[in-house]
């Protein structure tokens, strides 16, 4: 499975699938998602149905909102490449292309220079109507970083990016309908303690965490405190006690930081190192981040390289 989620969300782990699926269980009854984000994980893993939750209300509400057309996605392309032209955007899987004159002279950013004035227009108005999700979706295509950020009045506020409707979107949403077209999918918008402790776990169950990473100051990350760290990780316990399996991304060391909190905990499960650079759009120099996955069980892999031994 390779799916890139259709939101490319800030810090998802859709790069990093390869090397975290390895560590997953072979076997997974339900996917539980707490921080489900844009959906990487989900889309990547097998699993007999996904319960997949995330706090941002805007973000769950897009995911329904896609999931909604997964059986006619045809509809759903018309709606969205007319709203493209309505507002004089540029889209370069539909051949509508930033005229030369402005590539030459705006070489690197000429999608954000031929899309401004329209992007402002769709900001406006669905600020003025925040039930259209088309019209969301089309301001995370082509905003900045594709987030969904608003400000302190619950207006949307990214400004236009460098980027327009192209192959790899189409691709993303048709790779987002096969899958939940066929898959059993459920969406909330709780809390992460919330959505814990009201789910009822079965067999073979699985929890996949990606939280807030309490010593990065990426925005994903704001707002996330040493008392939610310290929350977490204790449901976390919980789970353990109740024999449900669990696996935990997040960060030991970041940019001079250290998590002791997390590394202290993490000393009673197994820990396996991950390959990540992290690099921002102000700052392109790697990090001295070790990222981690962090589990209560021990993988496949690993317990048949014990047995070898013991042969």
């Amino acid at each position: 499975m390779s799916n890139r989620s259709p939101f490319f969300y800030v810090g998802d782990k859709y790069k990093l699938m390869p090397q975290l699926s390895k560590y997953f269980p072979n076997k997974i009854n339900n996917l539980i998602e707490p921080f489900c984000g844009g959906g990487s994980v989900f889309l990547n893993t097998r699993a007999n149905a996904y319960l997949s939750n995330d706090k941002n209300y805007y973000m769950i509400k897009l995911h329904k909102f896609l999931k909604s057309y997964a059986n006619n996605r045809n509809a759903f392309f018309k709606e969205f490449e007319n709203l493209i032209k309505k507002y004089n955007l540029s889209a370069s899987f539909l051949g509508i292309n930033v005229p030369i004159e402005l590539k030459k002279k705006y070489v690197k950013t000429y999608y954000a220079k031929y899309n401004k004035e329209g992007f402002f227009k769709a900001k406006t108005d669905f600020n003025l109507d925040k039930s259209n999700m088309m019209l969301l979706y089309l301001l995370l295509i082509y905003g900045f970083n594709h987030m969904l950020r608003f400000n302190s009045s619950g207006d949307f506020n990214l400004p236009v990016g460098n980027v327009d409707y192209n192959k790899n979107v189409f691709n993303a949403l048709n790779g987002y309908f096969d899958f939940i077209e066929k898959e059993n999918i459920e969406f909330f918008n709780q809390d992460f303690t919330e959505f814990l402790e009201s789910t009822e776990y079965e067999n073979d169950d699985f929890v996949y965490l990606d939280p807030p990473y309490l010593i990065s100051a990426c925005e994903y990350n704001k707002g996330w405190t040493e008392q939610n760290e310290l929350i977490l990780l204790q449901l976390l316990d919980k789970l353990n006690e109740k024999g449900v399996k669990f696996a935990l991304s997040n960060v030991f060391t970041h940019k001079g930081k250290s998590n002791d909190l997390l590394i202290e905990w993490s000393k009673k499960y197994h820990v396996y190192s991950v390959k990540s650079n992290y690099i921002s759009y102000h700052d392109n120099t790697i990090k001295d981040t070790k990222e981690v996955l962090i589990t209560n069980y021990i993988v496949e892999d690993e317990i048949n390289e014990q047995k070898k031994k013991w042969i």
